[in-house]
């Protein structure tokens, strides 16, 4: 079997074939790249060359790929990509550097924003990256070294995980609520209120019916109200008195702290389920992301 190193005799030219290919001209991937155009044309040349087919139709002020050179471009733009990842990895985890969680928009917002300051205070010098997304990110896959998720740490078997929070759930309203429509006694009056529901199309949540089945209420649950998949655009909807939904305590407390939520009806749900602070098995943490667990673990 021929070698890769006779094969392709110059890393150089996969990444001059990379940044014409996504840029389609020469002249641009020179510029991007520092070299000239003619330097650019003469690298991509000698690839073919080596190869033995052509990677571009030149075309006037414009370079598209073949089909064997699309083909080749979508393996060299990954494996590049997978090679610049782990790089920065290297040298991010070498000088320090910043450090990436992995969080629902809700825990961003509700929990880690209004402890920002304090994190800066108490952990200075860590750059923190929040990333968010619609569901939870594999935190291996996308080289991340920190996430938050809720569930049982028996389901994640290449993270570590260790208890931030436990997941208790009642309902809350707003004062402008409270001031125009006043606040259910009981728990069989909130049927007559207006309910915010949150549809999780990814993370699995609890609902309405859940909650009133462990109040002792087992009947059906009418969906009068508002319907919402994003909890962060729940929160705001009840804040701007659109209704009561069900508030997660480590989320909501900072909130009603302040008096601009409300608790309503003593009940609470407890599921016996906790959000963790999680990270990769196999992989040792920076020592800026022991920081940051260590800070996040010790706001429970």
């Amino acid at each position: 079997m021929q070698s890769l190193r006779h094969l392709l005799p110059s890393a150089g030219n996969l990444i001059v074939f990379e940044a014409a290919g996504r840029l389609e001209s020469f002249t641009a991937a020179g510029r991007e790249l520092g070299m000239s155009q003619a330097a650019v044309s003469y690298a991509i040349r000698g690839l073919e060359e080596q190869l033995g087919v052509p990677l571009f139709e030149r075309r006037h002020r414009k370079v598209l790929l073949t089909e064997a050179g699309a083909r080749f471009f979508a393996d060299v733009a990954l494996g590049l990509s997978h090679i610049r990842k782990s790089a920065e990895d290297l040298r991010l985890a070498a000088t320090g550097g910043h450090v990436t969680l992995s969080a629902s928009t809700a825990f961003a917002s509700f929990w880690m924003m209004p402890r920002l300051q304090q994190f800066r205070d108490e952990v200075p010098g860590v750059d923190l990256r929040i990333q968010t997304a619609e569901r939870d990110l594999d935190i291996v896959a996308e080289r991340i070294p920190l996430g938050i998720r809720g569930g049982d740490p028996r389901d994640w078997p290449r993270y570590e995980a260790l208890p931030l929070a436990e997941e208790e759930i009642f309902p809350v309203a707003s004062p402008a609520y409270a001031a125009r429509f006043g606040l259910p006694r009981t728990v069989e009056d909130l049927h007559q209120h207006r309910l915010i529901h949150l549809e999780e199309p990814y993370r699995e949540a609890a609902s309405w019916s859940d909650w009133f089945r462990s109040a002792g209420h087992a009947g059906p649950v009418a969906a009068r109200g508002l319907l919402i998949n994003d909890y962060a655009l729940v929160i705001q909807a009840v804040m701007e008195g659109q209704g009561i939904a069900l508030g997660w305590r480590h989320l909501a407390e900072r909130l009603l702290a302040s008096g601009l939520l409300t608790r309503v009806t003593g009940h609470a749900m407890a599921t016996g389920k906790w959000f963790h602070v999680v990270w990769q098995r196999d992989r040792d943490l920076s020592p800026n992301a022991l920081k940051v667990r260590d800070w996040l673990l010790a706001q429970a």
